[in-house]
């Protein structure tokens, strides 16, 4: 999804103007595959980690799509490099989910439900936009409701909404799913070519991170 309609048409046409052979083995360009910060982002990492973002929008269709890729390349990451989910809010009725995902961290449910509200929109097409039919589907889960409902609705959770847009911006983020990398390096499968080939273009980012600044 993006702000200026990230089409599966659009992604399509990137991904048709070169080969798919050629897109995996060309060198990643700055300006064509990723974008390089003019300013670097404070990161979450510990020290001496390199931190990668995935934003997304749960009820974006490439972000679902992305996902069982994403976690297949989470798990082959190296020791030195940590991935971190941030949900986008392109406008204000995207802050339900994203009060949802912050809900689910504070829980302790996140590792468990992730991939079920993924899973809820997208396959039993179960509404979770806005706050009431949130509510519904943890109580489907069988979360407990009071709690969740607490922390909902919390302070905390709606700073934490709020600090995602900021760091959302601060990336410059045009569409989702979108990485970015070390506080320095931003792409998306627009820039990429296809969303596939933005886990190689990380990849090769984690590399120019580790190099002395």
């Amino acid at each position: 999804m993006n702000r200026r309609d990230f089409s599966a048409a659009a992604l399509a046409f990137g991904a048709a103007t070169l080969p798919l052979g050629a897109l995996a083995q060309r060198v990643p360009r700055e300006g064509a595959d990723y974008r390089r910060l003019g300013r670097r982002v404070p990161t979450a990492a510990p020290a001496g980690k390199i931190e990668v973002v995935e934003f997304f929008w749960y009820s974006c269709p490439h972000c679902n799509a992305f996902e069982p890729q994403l976690v297949t390349w989470a798990a082959a990451l190296p020791p030195d490099v940590v991935l971190r989910r941030v949900p986008v809010a392109f406008r204000a009725d995207f802050v339900p989910q994203q009060k949802l995902f912050y809900t689910l961290q504070a829980m302790g449910k996140l590792e468990e439900m992730h991939g079920k509200v993924f899973h809820a929109i997208h396959m039993e097409r179960q509404p979770t936009n806005r706050p009431e039919t949130i509510l519904a589907w943890a109580e489907k889960q069988g979360l407990d409701t009071k709690r969740f409902q607490d922390i909902f609705q919390s302070d905390a959770v709606a700073a934490q909404a709020q600090q995602a847009v900021q760091l959302q911006d601060a990336y410059g983020v045009e569409g989702v799913p979108a990485l970015g990398v070390a506080g320095r390096f931003y792409t998306d499968g627009s820039m990429a070519g296809t969303l596939t080939r933005s886990l190689n273009v990380a990849d090769f980012l984690i590399g120019e991170a580790r190099k002395p600044a």
